[in-house]
């Protein structure tokens, strides 16, 4: 027993190098990574199958209780039998792939192991196949339930799914003597041994996973640092100045040879290699943009022909062309250019994947910022303004913290703050909304405060059902729940409370933002919503302003109302008309009439 304890351990290692080796190649890592499709249980099912027959050829025949070599084995005598780390391989294979990758791989080791020969060849044949399927279904079983299978974990499976083979083996094969008697030499080295390059296994394996998850962290930081740099830039639009700006930043901190900005029609930007016929303000000099403006698709070539560069000694070599998108309509290109095609990799292309999504949106920012100086309302645009580019600039800041700690989270964020700007982008040109734009618009907000501020404040909405489609005017709900947050509770110890009601009376809708926080002075109610008030914390813009477009668009029917005690808090209340169809249609004609 315990000389076949180091040998075993030998077989262990020279599975756990071959994993090693495989884990240093991409394709087997993005195998590993992945959610599985069918192409990809079928690799897995025949990548753990070839572990079990490595492991198979590299057993320990054992014959009559002693070890009878320990070489490469293509057949053993019949009346031996072999300790191996078969089961090893397929356990992992199917806590990794699910039942089908497990039943799979321990079919293709097991029905080797049977060509083998040996007195115990059927039973280790059919142990292995059991013990695939066991683990392939427990490995669901627990993903299923959202818990991660850890090292830990597979050990114990491994160890336990191996005994199980020593139990077959007693039962099925014959005689029960010699059965017995190699249990006896062989169980527990096998049991514990195969735990052991488990544990060595799943660490590599985890330690892919890992890789993958700081990988993804650094790019989404890295995009966050481009957004951050180049957002002055196309704030600007697309033009040769902020264009060259923004390819600059990006060929300095981005692998590429070369970046190039267009627009629909020519070429605005191009640094890096090939700038020599890559002119600013000329035709576009690639087939390839002119492909991707037409189709809207993003395009990968990694060929010189497939750029169709005109240029005889183009040392472009390979091109990843993503469309520019404002409003869904493609109005120029983003370019990274490679040298060497084995530099645009999978994690290349993602990034330029990121980078053109934050570019479309930024761009779509800009294009707002210019159509709201064309604004005749000056309400709107006087709310428009409360977006500071220093809030944008905290929730990038706070998105890329949780990059590196939580990247579920970090990604929900970036999604409620595209969210969040792109609802008041829209907002902004429109006199009236519905109910449920205004409020998908303030819970993207309060999602983005609430994880800069954790647990100093609660929110509670109280919402009357069938009130979604109802119109009101943009910015009417938002703007208070940003006073509530930011003046409602300063430095204060205790958790604040924000209560948001909205609901029918008397022909009214009313939305009812309350608050528990340090409440506002008698003095100052007066004249709040009535007029612009200085002061070092603010000068009442959002109050005044609705209360101008509520007297405007509902013509004296609709009000705002401010209650408030110092040291328990306050309650504003909106009451607009349900019936405004006639009055809303008066006050469209009256807004663009001059």
């Amino acid at each position: 027993m315990f000389n076949l304890a180091p040998l075993m351990l030998e077989k262990v290692g020279i599975i756990v190098i071959v994993a090693f080796l495989l884990s240093q190649i991409r394709s087997f890592r993005q195998i590993v990574q992945n959610e599985h499709n069918i192409i990809e249980k079928i690799m897995l099912i025949l990548l753990f199958g070839i572990f079990g027959i490595i492991s198979n050829y590299t057993g320990i025949e054992i014959h009559q209780n002693t070890i009878n070599k320990a070489g490469w084995l293509s057949s053993i005598d019949p009346e031996s039998a072999l300790a191996n780390t078969r089961v090893m391989g397929i356990v992992i294979g199917g806590l990794l792939g699910g039942p089908m990758v497990g039943a799979g791989a321990g079919l293709i080791a097991g029905v080797h192991r049977y060509t083998l020969g040996g007195f115990t060849a059927f039973s280790c044949s059919i142990s292995t196949i059991i013990a695939g399927i066991i683990a392939g279904y427990l490995g669901r079983r627990r993903k299923l339930k959202g818990k991660n299978i850890s090292a830990f974990y597979a050990v114990i499976i491994g160890m336990s799914l191996e005994a199980l083979q020593m139990l077959i083996i007693l039962v099925t094969a014959k005689p029960f003597e010699h059965a017995w008697a190699l249990v006896q030499v062989i169980g527990f080295p096998m049991i514990f041994v195969n735990g052991f390059g488990t544990l060595l296994f799943m660490f590599i394996i985890k330690s892919i996973m890992h890789e993958e998850v700081r990988a993804r962290a650094n790019q989404t930081n890295l995009a966050f640092q481009i957004a951050d740099q180049t957002l002055p830039f196309f704030r600007q639009g697309l033009n040769t100045h902020s264009c060259k700006e923004i390819s600059e930043i990006m060929l300095k901190l981005t692998h590429a040879d070369a970046v190039s900005i267009t627009n629909d029609h020519q070429v605005l930007a191009h640094v890096g290699i090939a700038s020599d016929h890559h002119i600013p303000k000329e035709k576009l000099a690639t087939g390839l943009t002119r492909k991707v403006l037409e189709s809207g698709k993003i395009a990968i070539v990694k060929t010189k022909e497939d750029i169709f560069c005109s240029h005889r000694i183009c040392p472009l070599e390979a091109a990843i062309v993503l469309p520019l998108k404002v409003k869904n309509e493609i109005v120029g290109t983003l370019k990274m250019y490679y040298n060497q095609p084995e530099k645009l990799d999978k994690v290349q292309e993602q990034l330029a994947e990121g980078l053109a999504n934050l570019f479309s949106t930024q761009l779509e920012l800009a294009e707002a910022e210019h159509q709201t100086k064309l604004l005749k309302e000056a309400e709107i645009k006087a709310l428009h303004a409360q977006i500071h580019p220093h809030f944008l600039f905290n929730s990038i800041n706070t998105i890329s913290v949780l990059c590196r700690t939580d990247v579920n989270k970090a990604r929900k964020l970036l999604l409620d703050l595209s969210s969040f700007f792109r609802g008041n982008l829209q907002a902004a040109r429109q006199i009236l909304i519905p109910l449920e734009k205004e409020l998908e618009n303030v819970r993207s907000y309060i999602s983005l405060e609430q994880t800069r501020f954790p647990n100093k404040y609660g929110m509670d909405f109280q919402i009357e059902s069938d009130l979604e489609k109802v119109l009101i005017p943009p910015f009417t709900l938002q703007p208070l729940v940003e006073n509530a947050i930011h003046y409602g509770f300063p430095r204060s110890k205790t958790k604040g409370e924000i209560t948001i009601r909205i609901f029918s009376e008397n022909n009214q809708l009313k939305i009812i933002v309350a608050d528990n926080g340090k409440g506002i002075p008698k003095d100052r109610i007066k004249v709040l919503g009535n007029q612009i008030v200085h002061s070092e914390k603010g000068n009442g813009t959002a109050l005044f302003n609705i209360s101008e477009r509520l007297k405007g668009i509902y013509n004296g029917l609709a009000s705002i109302t401010i209650k408030s005690q110092v040291g328990i808090g306050s309650t504003i209340t909106i009451s607009i008309p349900l019936d405004s169809k006639g009055v809303y249609e008066r006050d469209v004609k009256s807004l663009y009439s001059g």
